[in-house]
């Protein structure tokens, strides 16, 4: 998905094996875009595991605002928290050891692959009682 403040921005969907880059689009959000096409945000889906070429650094909104915050991760899986909340961000990558950061906090120019995408779910009416759902893959 892409945070509410890229929809004015050119996007298309995360396939796997893209090259992202993360970049600050100006529109008050970062978010990801293909390291060949910068002005094409790349919306990734929840779920969507991602590696990055380097440990993920983070802006500071600590005590030290000019330090990055480094974590010591390459892998994390796509998230969207807050969505109750409609003008808020919602996009955000969750480590390994169960901590979450938003995505618009990420330092610019990080290199991540998408990995795996989510696998989907469809949901099957039952024609005869609509009111009963079935999931499937």
């Amino acid at each position: 998905m892409c945070d509410y403040s890229l929809e004015s921005v050119s996007s298309r969907p995360a396939k796997v094996g893209d090259q992202l880059i993360s970049r600050n689009f100006g529109t008050g959000s970062r978010g990801f875009s293909d390291c060949r096409d910068a002005g094409t945000a790349v919306c990734v889906l929840p779920g969507t595991e991602l590696s990055f070429a380097d440990n993920v650094r983070c802006i500071s909104t600590g005590l030290l605002p000019w330090r990055d915050k480094v974590f010591n991760h390459r892998t994390a899986i796509f998230r969207q928290i807050n969505t109750d909340r409609p003008s808020v961000h919602h996009d955000a990558l969750e480590f390994p050891d169960g901590r979450i950061v938003m995505l618009t906090f990420l330092c610019e120019g990080q290199h991540a692959t998408v990995l795996q995408l989510p696998a989907r779910t469809k949901i099957i009416e039952d024609t005869v009682n609509p009111k009963q759902q079935a999931y499937a893959d």
